[in-house]
């Protein structure tokens, strides 16, 4: 999914919502951190977040979202994104992607985060540090003044150490009003290059880094985008707002200026 149309900037009292909706969606992922172990399904995690957004009073991105069926998306191992929740049952080993979004009186936050189940390899822990590492590299670059090259280019040389494969089909995206809005947020990218960011702008950023090759495949059920090649995948998120103070990160249980 990516954005479309007109980019919006937003003012400071948007941001304040988008904070508010960014704390629900870090709820969630703690809530499912919490609950995700070995003979959990992936519904019993959708339910968990639907709670935490329901106490919260907001309303999920997700759910209904052009037919999704979900709170979350549950993409264990080599699922990428777009996971749906079902009868999926955690074993030890797996890893999975957990990715949410919610509204607040209008405004959304998204954020993923994939974590081990058990105990796992060193190689795939390696995955998902560098995963998260690329993903914080690229939020340093949103800040007034930069391109989208910058954010692109600073999370694909954080994947080319290892050699791990950069998802190109699926990227990040502008959020605020709509879960996607314009400009799309690529992966990859040359410093320098793209669209000018400015203080106003609000992105979701969301490197997804493969063990093998950066091919995909879609699965029948309309939804589900895994590894071309059967390789684990990492996904990490965050919603970055671009304050006149600078980048702050809203999907936090405390909002984070870098």
């Amino acid at each position: 999914m990516a954005g479309a149309g007109v980019i919006t900037r937003k003012k400071p009292e948007d941001f304040e919502k988008m904070v508010i909706a960014g704390q629900c969606v870090a709820a969630m992922h703690q809530a499912v951190r919490d609950a995700a172990a070995p003979g959990v399904t992936t519904l019993e995690l959708d339910a968990v977040a639907a709670e935490v957004v329901r106490e919260r009073g907001c309303r999920p991105s997700f759910l209904g979202y052009h037919g999704f069926p979900g709170t979350i998306c549950a993409s264990p191992n080599s699922a990428i994104v777009h996971g749906i929740p079902g009868g999926y049952t955690l074993r030890n080993g797996d890893i999975i992607s957990i990715d949410a979004g919610a509204i607040y009186e209008g405004w959304h936050g998204d954020a993923a985060f994939t974590m081990a189940i058990g105990d796992i390899p060193d190689d795939v822990q390696r995955l998902l540090d560098v995963t998260e590492e690329a993903l914080w590299n690229g939020l340093r670059q949103a800040r007034h003044g930069n391109r989208l090259g910058d954010i692109g280019h600073a999370i694909e040389a954080t994947a080319e150490p290892d050699g791990f494969g950069v998802v190109r089909e699926y990227i990040g995206h502008g959020i605020g009003r709509q879960m996607h809005e314009a400009p799309n947020v690529p992966n990859y990218g040359t410093p320098g290059k793209g669209l000018k960011l400015k203080t106003g702008m609000a992105i979701a950023i969301e490197p997804m880094f493969n063990m093998g090759t950066a091919e995909t495949v879609a699965l029948e059920d309309g939804w589900t985008v895994v590894t071309a090649d059967g390789s684990l995948s990492a996904h990490f998120e965050h919603t970055v707002l671009l304050t006149e103070e600078g980048p702050l990160v809203s999907t936090l249980p405390e909002p984070l200026l870098l």
